[in-house]
Formats: C-alpha cells, structure tokens, sequence
C-alpha cells in the first residue's frame, strides 16, 4: 500500500469526508509532510472505490453549509480491514528499527540518548 493510500484510508477511518476534506485531514494528520494533490487524490478514490475499500456516502450534511457538488467517502469493512493490516505491518516495522537502535524506544524519544 502506497503512504499516500494509506494516509487517505487513515483520513476517512473516523468519519465521512468530501476530497478536499481528506487533503486537509491527511496535511494535518502529517504535519504536512503528506500533501496530496487534487489528481493523485482523485485517481487513488477511483482505485479505492474499484477495490471495495472507500465507497461514495449517500448522506449530505447540512445543504446551508455544503456544496451540494461534492461527494463524500467513507471506508468500507474491507477498507478498515487492510487499513488495520498496513498499520500492524508498519509497527512491526518500527519495533523492528527500534531493536536496530535505528529509532529510539519511545515514540516521540530522540535518537540518541533517549529513555
């Protein structure tokens, strides 16, 4: 799984959101480190949606605060399921770094000289 599909998978895992939506949420969720543009966003929902993983919601907010133009996304089981299995692989990966002394023990700990 590309990091790109997997920060829109992690995007869409706590509610629906419309594409500009998952841009913002993916920029904030990576201090924006990950920006996505609107055509790799768009050309990655299509994949997603052909796998099973996102499918488009029926439900609309509020029409006096939304555009009636934009489509939301929300992940399916099968979305949440691989979602679920990228993220235990990618742990396993940082346990793995951090038994090499790659990473240090804690999560936000420095390199050198960490607890």
């Amino acid at each position: 799984m590309s990091p790109q599909v997997f920060h829109i998978l992690l995007a869409l895992s706590d509610g629906e959101r419309h594409g500009y939506g998952v841009i913002l949420e993916v920029a904030r969720q990576t201090g924006d480190r990950v920006r996505l543009g609107t055509g790799t966003l768009y050309t990655a929902i299509g994949r997603l949606v052909d796998a099973g993983w996102i499918e488009e919601s029926e439900a609309r907010p509020d029409p006096d605060v939304d555009d009636e133009r934009r489509r939301y996304y929300r992940l399916t089981a099968a979305g949440r399921s691989a979602l679920r299995a990228e993220s235990e692989r990618l742990a396993e990966a940082v346990a793995v770094a951090r038994r090499k002394r790659v990473l240090g023990r804690q999560a936000t700990g420095s390199r050198r000289g960490g607890s």
